[in-house]
């Protein structure tokens, strides 16, 4: 059997207060957890292209393998080009190929509509230089005509030569062990790793999962409303939660552990540890 690949996700701040946060974040996970990889976000239609790229160029430059998130809408197969040779030169090896979505006011979609297509340029201009992950949606993508279409689109990216599928995050192990039932039914062979949200605050969680379309199961939302202002129940509840969802979704196979991290890493450091995914002590 494989060994577990655990990843995490970080976002390019804007102030240098978020910039200090972020280097925390990284040093501690980099000390406790030792991720395979770290993927850095992409603002809507490259908004953030630059402090994407000197992140991502920071934690290369640090030894870290990093992953850099790329969309397609909105932008042409000039600028993607560009941005590919940027990466190469930098000795970037993996990207995460997604769609993205079209600043607020923009109406051009670009050259490119759709992720499958991403991924095919990618493969078309830089052949099997860059290892190459997708994003999933165990609960099905929220502007999708319906489960099947999603299911499908999922599929085109997949076989257009991606090499993983990282998910939405989700807290219904049951939807992740039928996405990839589904998925394996159309010929989907590579891993599917689950995206992993730790909970520290109900405002906060509603809002993204309202934005992005992800559940929160009501026994969750109705426990956390509950605890009101109590952010250290919260926080407790929501460990406890994600310790048995991660346990459940290993049960169920999945190959590694992808987290959110929101640029923090004790959230992520309190699930792992409780996991015994941490290798190396506390400093």
């Amino acid at each position: 059997m494989p060994p577990l690949e655990i990843s995490v996700e970080f976002f390019p701040p804007q102030t240098a207060e978020g910039e200090a946060k972020l280097e925390e974040a990284r040093r501690r996970l980099t000390q406790r957890l030792r991720p395979a990889y770290y993927s850095v976000t992409y603002g809507a239609g490259g908004s953030t292209r630059e402090r994407t790229f000197a992140v991502v160029e920071r934690l290369h430059r640090a030894g870290l393998d990093v992953a850099p998130h790329l969309s397609c809408i909105g932008a042409t197969r000039a600028q993607i080009r560009e941005i590919l040779r940027q990466y190469q030169a930098l000795g970037v090896r993996r990207l995460v190929a997604l769609r993205g979505d079209l600043p607020s006011g923009v109406r051009d979609p670009g050259e490119l509509r759709y992720a499958n297509e991403l991924v095919e340029f990618i493969r078309t201009e830089t052949g099997d230089h860059f290892w190459i992950a997708v994003a999933a949606y165990p609960e099905y993508h929220p502007q999708a005509a319906s489960a099947t279409a999603d299911l499908d689109a999922f599929a085109r990216k997949m076989h257009a030569g991606a090499d993983c599928a990282l998910t939405q995050y989700f807290y219904n192990p049951d939807a992740y062990a039928h996405f990839v039932e589904e998925s394996r039914r159309r010929g989907v062979t590579a891993p599917i790793v689950p995206g992993i949200m730790p909970i520290t605050s109900f405002a906060r969680l509603a809002r993204f999962s309202d934005a992005c379309g992800a559940e929160i199961p009501r026994w969750i939302r109705k426990k956390m409303e509950a605890y009101g202002d109590d952010a250290e129940s919260i926080r407790a509840f929501g460990l406890e939660v994600l310790v048995r969802l991660c346990e459940r979704l290993l049960q169920l196979g999945a190959p590694g552990l992808h987290f959110y991290t929101m640029n923090q890493a004790e959230p992520t450091l309190a699930i792992a540890e409780a996991l015994g995914l941490t290798p190396c002590a506390a400093s």
